[in-house]
């Protein structure tokens, strides 16, 4: 419509990611983000538990190296190494902001992004959600669109179950899901090992940790971002010409 400017959006990227994997999607898709010039995007993170001795990661560690079966699952899963890697993930993010509930109260559309744990989300991100219950009482989030990120172990190990799941406490909140539909994201349309589906983006982490995304599963993570800023977007555009 002539004489009406764009609305732009505040998008978050709010993400928990322990091996880096998570970290690297988030990155991709608050590019997507951006992508409309006028949008104010932010990356946030969730935190780590604050004991060591509830952090699964450190089970990694204090295996006992002379034990036969401990031997057999550290040579498949790299387990020494993957602790090593956790650490240096840890580093690498220092400098990002801990998630808040003012920013998601700040944000028109949320990104939410952490590894899959069982089919499900992490228990660091469901403390994070049960510790937002304000905002669930007050009805902040209600309306917003969402859209979720992920990494799992392999493309049998529950990335399409986890942001099944993890759907059901956002609709709680009452926001808006946003997924990636297949005529915008022909790579996933393939026999090839990698992440992503209609639900929303991931990757393929290996069962060591081992890999880094696929460029084609950031490239999807990024569209996904571009998506829900859209959204946001659009529905900011539509509460602002209601106040008109």
């Amino acid at each position: 419509m002539k004489g009406v400017n764009p609305a732009m959006a505040n998008v978050l990227v709010v993400y928990y990611s322990a091996f880096g994997h998570v970290f690297q999607m988030a990155q991709s898709v608050a590019e997507g983000a951006g992508r409309e010039s006028g949008n104010d995007v932010r990356i946030v993170r969730i935190p780590e538990m604050a004991s060591p001795r509830n952090r699964t990661i450190t089970l990694d560690k204090e295996l006992p190296e002379s034990d036969e079966t401990v031997k057999e699952l550290s040579g498949r899963f790299r387990l020494t190494d993957r602790y090593a890697k956790y650490e240096a993930s840890l580093e690498l993010q220092k400098e990002i902001p801990f998630a808040t509930n003012d920013d998601l109260r700040w944000a028109d559309g949320i990104l939410w992004g952490f590894p899959t744990y069982y089919g499900s989300m992490p228990a660091q991100v469901k403390l994070f959600l049960e510790f937002a219950g304000e905002l669930c009482i007050d009805g902040s989030l209600e309306g917003k669109p969402t859209g979720i990120f992920n990494s799992t172990a392999s493309i049998h190990t529950g990335h399409e179950a986890t942001i099944l799941t993890s759907m059901v406490p956002l609709f709680h909140f009452g926001m808006i899901f946003v997924g990636l539909p297949y005529t915008e994201n022909p790579e996933y349309l393939t026999a090839d090992p990698i992440g992503c589906s209609p639900y929303g983006a991931s990757t393929l982490a290996g069962p060591d940790s081992s890999l880094s995304p696929d460029q084609r599963e950031l490239v999807m993570a990024a569209r996904l971002g571009e998506r829900v800023a859209r959204v946001a977007a659009a529905l900011q555009l539509y509460r602002e010409r209601k106040l008109l």
